[in-house]
């Protein structure tokens, strides 16, 4: 597997790979990481589609990316995911899933149209004081000793950064700033996680620092991401023959292991209601593994039921089985990382369907539109930073179900401190009910407190989900503890998921679980096609310059209160560039005057 740019791979077929109608594939999961790694063994790797078999725990597909109707319950989305124009596997890969809505067209083809026509952008990025000041503070606030250090911590080697809490590298020139409010809420990172990520995060999306304010950077599907992504791909597969098997549970994986080789050589799985089966394995039977999940153990409440926790690791749980798997070899990664300290990565997010008009009032008046169009509403997260539980809500394109009853609205927010009392409901999140998760969600718009609650009984239907393992992603770690997609030596088995090692992507995205499994099974299979590089604006010296000024609200470099010797270092450094294309960069970058 190697990687590539540019349109000479892009638009390449590979060749069928050497006896591939020998080989099978079982993939554990359905999550997106798994469902696109079947898409290229179908598309890429032309295996037979009733060779590939995926093992789902659950009744259906899609991992996260849900978006169900609980019977009796109502429409609940455990979490929503933003992309962005440079999430090269996933755009790769959509190009050739057939919109389920018109199979004349691709998912990227929906997608890139949709964008077009509805530019994403947001005209309310925070609120405080119960939604009196509405705005987007397109400025960072940053002090110039604050952006150094963020400066600082994008040019730490990641192997001074393992194990290392942001709480290490920032203090309060960080923290207290705007930067910090908009980082942390939309990429749900908490004070103490991992400076590794963090660090990671920067430098994949450099090329977007200018539109983090506002949200011009980001991409959203027309509806839920279970129904523009998920249920095209599952269509895709069940019309190339590819097996589901759903209500099955896969217990274990066993090995063959030597000191230069591994091969996994059988899979232990429980249908429901069946005795265990073994399925034995031989070199040609790859599998395809996804090791933990951020929504393992999610406890759902309703509008009159608050969602606990459970935070403990189940026997057949995804972390289970990846602790068993982890025995077998120190390539396989160390899961303890990520999920024994759900107290610091659960949030909750909660559903809210409004009913009828009473509340919209109140969303239009800080969104400034009107929710109805089917236009962007919110253009992402409108964060409430005087929040106890520090909420953050957004609108997408209404509706978000294709079956959504006209006339209605669906908000979908979240919490990242689900264990503090709200500001109205003196409960913590995870003990409250959907009604009064609403109630506090209503005292942060404005609402008058005598109308709050019976708002929230009559005018809505909230379900709230709580997520033990939310940002487990972002634990802090060192080298070693996500393994490697496809461990050194292994034949027939691959990592694939938020939880396995790519260099230089970022984990909570979409486009890290594609490319994962894109890197899989262009490695397993030896596909002669590139999987194409992460963007490269880390290395585009405009766009580092365009961040530069970006996080300093547009003053430049000699603004900045750098003590004397370091201006005049800086004054000589410029005289030495006078006359010659790095002054005419920086200046048309207006990093100097």
């Amino acid at each position: 597997m190697y990687y590539s740019s540019g349109n000479y791979e892009a638009f390449a077929h590979p060749r069928k790979p050497k006896d591939v109608e020998k080989k099978s594939a079982h993939l554990i999961g359905s999550g997106l990481a798994s469902l696109a790694a079947a898409c290229f063994l179908v598309r890429d790797g032309q295996m037979p589609g009733e060779n590939i078999h995926i093992y789902e725990k659950s009744d259906h597909a899609g991992g996260a990316l849900d978006g169900d109707q609980l019977p009796d319950v109502g429409y609940v989305m455990r979490g929503g995911r933003e992309m962005d124009n440079h999430f090269e596997c996933m755009w790769d890969l959509f190009r050739s899933i057939p919109s389920i809505e018109d199979e004349n067209h691709s998912i990227l083809d929906e997608y890139y149209w949709l964008n077009k026509d509805d530019p994403n952008f947001s005209l309310c990025r925070a609120t405080i004081d119960r939604g009196k000041d509405a705005h987007t503070d397109k400025k960072f606030g940053l002090s110039d000793k604050g952006a150094l250090e963020i400066a600082k911590l994008f040019m730490m080697p990641d192997e001074d950064l393992y194990d290392v809490k942001i709480t290490d590298v920032f203090d309060d020139e960080v923290f207290n700033s705007n930067f910090w409010l908009y980082w942390r809420t939309m990429f749900a990172f908490k004070d103490d996680q991992s400076a590794l990520e963090m660090k990671r995060y920067m430098q994949r999306y450099i090329h977007h620092i200018g539109g983090l304010p506002d949200f011009t950077a980001l991409r959203f599907t027309k509806y839920n991401q279970n129904e523009s992504m998920v249920l095209p791909m599952v269509k895709y597969l069940e019309d190339h023959g590819v097996q589901f098997h759903y209500n099955t549970d896969v217990r274990d994986v066993d090995f063959d292991i030597n000191d230069d080789s591994i091969q996994a050589t059988s899979l232990t799985i429980k249908p429901e209601g069946k005795d265990d089966e073994i399925i034995n394995l031989t070199e040609n039977d790859l599998v395809f593994y996804t090791n933990g999940s951020n929504v393992e153990n999610s406890t759902y409440g309703a509008q009159d039921k608050a969602p606990g926790m459970d935070g403990e690791i189940h026997e057949g749980g995804s972390f289970d089985l990846w602790r068993k798997i982890a025995v077998h070899s120190d390539k396989f990664g160390n899961p303890d990382k990520f999920c024994m300290d759900p107290e610091d990565s659960n949030w909750v997010s909660a559903t809210v369907n409004t009913l009828d008009d009473k509340i919209i009032p109140y969303i239009e008046k800080i969104t400034k539109r009107a929710p109805l169009t089917g236009h962007v509403v919110t253009g992402g997260i409108v964060s409430v930073p005087d929040s106890n539980w520090l909420l953050s809500w957004t609108i997408n394109r209404q509706p978000q179900y294709r079956d959504q009853p006209k006339g209605q609205v669906l908000v979908w927010l979240y919490g990242m401190f689900s264990d503090r009392p709200g500001n109205f409901v003196k409960k913590s999140m995870r003990e409250c009910t959907g009604k009064e998760i609403c109630e506090e969600w209503l005292y942060h718009l404005g609402v008058p407190e005598d109308q709050i609650e019976e708002m929230a009984e009559k005018s809505a239907n909230t379900v709230p989900v709580m997520m033990p393992f939310a940002s487990a992603y972002f634990q802090p770690r060192k080298d070693g503890d996500r393994p490697n997609v496809v461990p050194k030596g292994s034949k027939n088995f691959a990592f694939i998921g938020n939880f396995a090692e790519t260099p230089r992507d970022t984990v909570f995205t979409t486009e890290y679980s594609i490319r994962t499994g894109m890197e899989a099974v262009y490695t397993l299979l030896d596909i002669e096609r590139g999987v194409p590089e992460v963007w490269g604006s880390v290395y585009d010296v405009r766009d580092l310059m365009n961040a530069t000024v970006q996080l300093r609200d547009g003053k430049p470099i000699t603004d900045m209160d750098l003590g004397l010797i370091k201006r005049f270092e800086l004054k000589e450094a410029l005289k030495a560039i006078k006359g010659t294309e790095i002054e005419k960069l920086m200046k048309e970058h207006k990093v100097i005057q």
